[in-house]
């Protein structure tokens, strides 16, 4: 089938892995999404290519023989869409979107056959207070223990991975190595004495969790991991930072937040506290990396009222 990549994810790709890795498998999509949709033969019909759509992977809508919708998710290899595959097939539609294809059987290469959700309705749409409360309730639900003899990495090794970049965005700009500092300090604290392995999404945040009909929300695009409840929240606590900027009381309400999520998820508040900040600065820092200076200096921002 012929179509045009949607622009946002052409954009994400370039700032992820480079022009040139994201144009040569830009290049091989159409080839892939045929590879896929052959594979899957009689299990599915291609609709049409979901837009906007996500960062990390093209979404084409498709249906099952007999009507069913679903959806074929293609992915870069750098994406490690086999990791979610584990995850998606451990999680088995609990608090998360089906895997429709488990074992692989029905689809090629990275491509995932998933439920279709209604891509259009996350609990971006609902007001602040109620969305919050939504997604607690759906990442409480992910939080099981890891598969035996899993995949994942750990906490422990993501973010080992990331502090290296994080010490160069400093270098590069010394007005950040306050802030840099403080995070990797609370890092090294955090991990020293992790209290738990449990699965984790990763990459949990309001724009991740869909209106379904199986359920009221689901979560997807997992970038699974195992470790603390609290890192996986994290993401979450800055969640609408730029409206958390434009407010007048934003710093009062970020930190309000932390101690919310907290209390009703029976966390740490500390621990909380410290991987919101580690995560806010990382992402920060990486926007700037990547040029995207206006989201890196409010994620930035929050991050200074940590």
């Amino acid at each position: 089938m012929g179509f045009e990549p949607p622009q946002r994810l052409v954009r994400a790709l370039g700032e992820t892995y480079g022009d040139t890795a994201a144009a040569d498998w830009l290049a091989q999509l159409p080839a892939l999404t045929e590879q896929a949709l052959s594979a899957a033969g009689h299990h599915v019909l291609p609709d049409r290519v979901v837009a906007p759509g996500g960062r990390t992977s093209l979404a084409l809508l498709v249906h099952r023989p007999d009507g069913t919708p679903a959806v074929l998710k293609i992915a870069p290899p750098g994406a490690w869409p086999s990791l979610e595959r584990a995850a998606l097939a451990h999680w088995n539609g609990w608090g998360a979107v089906k895997l429709l294809d488990p074992e692989g059987a029905a689809v090629a290469g990275d491509s995932l056959l998933l439920e279709r959700l209604h891509h259009e309705v996350s609990l971006r749409s609902l007001p602040e207070a109620k969305a919050l409360l939504e997604a607690a309730g759906t990442v409480r639900r992910l939080w099981i223990e890891p598969p035996v003899g899993h995949p994942f990495e750990t906490v422990a090794e993501r973010t080992a991975r990331q502090t290296d970049p994080m010490r160069a965005a400093a270098a590069a700009d010394p007005a950040l190595g306050p802030l840099v500092s403080a995070a990797l300090a609370a890092r090294e604290e955090l991990v020293a004495h992790s209290p738990e392995l449990l699965l984790l999404h990763g990459n949990f945040r309001q724009s991740k969790v869909l209106s379904g009909e199986r359920a009221p929300w689901l979560a997807v695009g997992p970038e699974p991991l195992v470790g603390e409840r609290a890192y996986d929240l994290a993401r979450l606590v800055r969640d609408r930072v730029e409206d958390l900027i434009a407010s007048p009381g934003g710093a009062v309400t970020a930190r309000r937040r932390v101690k919310k999520l907290a209390e009703s998820l029976e966390l740490d508040q500390a621990r909380l506290h410290g991987w919101t900040l580690f995560r806010a600065v990382e992402s920060g820092t990486r926007a700037l990396t990547a040029g995207r200076r206006q989201d890196g200096e409010l994620i930035l921002e929050f991050a200074g009222w940590l």
